[in-house]
């Protein structure tokens, strides 16, 4: 099965639209979903009834600690980012706020393990920054392949039967084939608000029979995306950080 695996789509309507047609284009059999669906961006109420589409359809989503926020007030963001969780309270609906609410942390899928920050800790949204944060995550799991995000920066990692450690940025469009015999940590870049100086948003697709990954960048209207976010009166910051991907 062709997988399109996204994450840290942060309420960005337009990354996201994008996206999805891309992967469909590509194939795509399944969606899955690694949290942070709202925050930063001015679109939460189309982004998460998007995602619940897609779940009714036979999506797997896990929650974001930016989803997590809008329903508790004990998440500690910068001021930018609370400006924004309280201005997306006030425009989900309650069933849009309960759908967040009840999202797993994590979900497990044959060997392959989804969840938005890392294994070993989920709830307390670590970022897999390093290799050594990545073979926390992946000691923390049976699962031969994790996939997370939060850090909105696409990165590999892989572990040997030693606990030898490998990582690498990957080149996106360049298939990249997890061979059996090691464990792999996925960190995808974000869709909604990438951070590694690229403005197109990101993801991966995955095919659970070959096991091969690439990681995908889509350019889209960030002019519009980031109009959207002024024109609503959120901090500007969060609007001109789509234009130069950081």
């Amino acid at each position: 099965m062709r997988l399109a695996v996204f994450t840290d789509i942060h309420a960005n309507r337009q990354a996201f639209s994008a996206c999805l047609n891309f992967a469909r284009a590509q194939g795509a059999e399944r969606m899955i979903c690694l949290g942070d669906y709202v925050g930063y961006g001015a679109d939460p109420e189309w982004t998460v009834e998007t995602v619940m589409g897609l779940v009714e359809s036979g999506a797997m989503a896990v929650r974001g600690n930016h989803d997590n926020a809008v329903g508790t007030s004990a998440e500690s963001m910068n001021a930018e980012a609370q400006a924004a969780i309280e201005w997306t309270r006030g425009r989900l609906s309650a069933a849009q706020r309960r759908f967040l609410a009840e999202l797993p942390l994590t979900l497990r899928d044959q060997d392959r393990l989804y969840v938005h920050s890392e294994a070993s800790n989920p709830e307390q949204w670590r970022y897999v920054q390093t290799a050594s944060d990545a073979g926390r995550s992946m000691l923390a799991t049976s699962a031969a392949v994790t996939f997370c995000g939060h850090i909105h920066k696409p990165a590999l990692y892989s572990m040997s039967v030693t606990g030898t450690m490998t990582d690498f940025v990957p080149t996106a469009g360049v298939t990249l084939k997890l061979l059996h015999g090691r464990r792999w940590l996925a960190v995808l870049g974000s869709v909604g608000q990438p951070r590694d100086g690229d403005p197109a948003a990101s993801f991966a697709m995955f095919d659970t029979e070959s096991r091969e990954i690439t990681y995908c960048r889509v350019p889209y209207d960030v002019d519009s995306a980031a109009m959207r976010i002024r024109d609503n009166g959120l901090p500007h910051g969060l609007a001109d950080r789509l234009l130069v991907g950081r």
